[in-house]
């Protein structure tokens, strides 16, 4: 038996929806600029349509809310980017053909990619890696998941989220300039792709900031939601 020095963390896991069971996570991947509005807004261009562009989150920024949500520390600039949520559940075996991409996933959610917007945007100034903005504690707010076999069509869909009662990001998911089943195929070009593994669809226009004492409702329409404040 294996003798660690010190105990192991506890697994990051999600709940699913109408189960016992949660879903444990092993990696986040996020897609940039995958809504052409939302990447004009943030004055990146907008080349004709090439390959995805990813980053990622740790494991352990995902988490399902049920406390008021800690304002992160060093930002004086919280952003929200609401997102399709898909979830693996299954290995891929090297590359995966787009047309079988679908086959490894386990279901879907909505989160939202907390983003500390003026570290960002000071990386970016200075050409630096600006992953401190994306992948801080708790940056990875989500609903429970949903199994694909329930959520149908997810791309037929509305992905929104409201601050304040105020809608603040709302568009159809068949705007993503690239499904589903085309990041997975280019994802696994890069990863090895595993079960647990969660992707962050990327996000439209209309992100903004997030203040303290503010809360906040994401959802895709018709098939899941949740909701967080942020703490004062």
């Amino acid at each position: 038996m294996t003798e660690f020095i010190f105990a192991p963390s506890a697994p990051v896991a999600i709940p699913i929806r109408g189960s016992r069971q949660w879903f444990p996570v092993h990696r986040i991947y996020c897609v940039g600029r995958n809504f052409t509005e939302h990447a004009r807004e943030m004055g990146a261009d907008v080349p004709p349509r090439g390959t995805p562009v990813f980053f990622m989150k740790p494991a352990d920024a995902a988490y399902v809310p049920a406390q008021d949500i800690s304002y992160p520390t060093i930002t004086q600039d919280l952003h929200h980017e609401v997102e399709l949520v898909v979830a693996l559940g299954a290995d891929a075996d090297g590359v995966v053909a787009t047309e079988r991409a679908l086959d490894l996933v386990f279901g879907y959610g909505v989160g939202i990619d907390l983003t500390r917007r003026d570290l960002q945007s000071y990386a970016k100034e200075k050409r630096l890696p600006w992953d401190v903005s994306k992948g801080f504690d708790h940056s990875a707010p989500m609903s429970v998941l949903v199994p694909a076999a329930e959520a149908g069509d997810v791309l037929a869909r509305d992905l929104w989220l409201r601050v304040n009662g105020a809608v603040r990001q709302q568009a159809p998911l068949s705007e993503m300039v690239f499904g589903v089943a085309e990041v997975i195929h280019e994802l696994s070009r890069l990863f090895a792709l595993k079960a647990g593994d969660l992707i962050f669809m990327g996000t439209p226009s209309g992100v903004g900031a997030l203040r303290r004492g503010d809360r906040f409702e994401a959802g895709v329409e018709n098939l899941v939601s949740f909701h967080g404040r942020i703490a004062d």
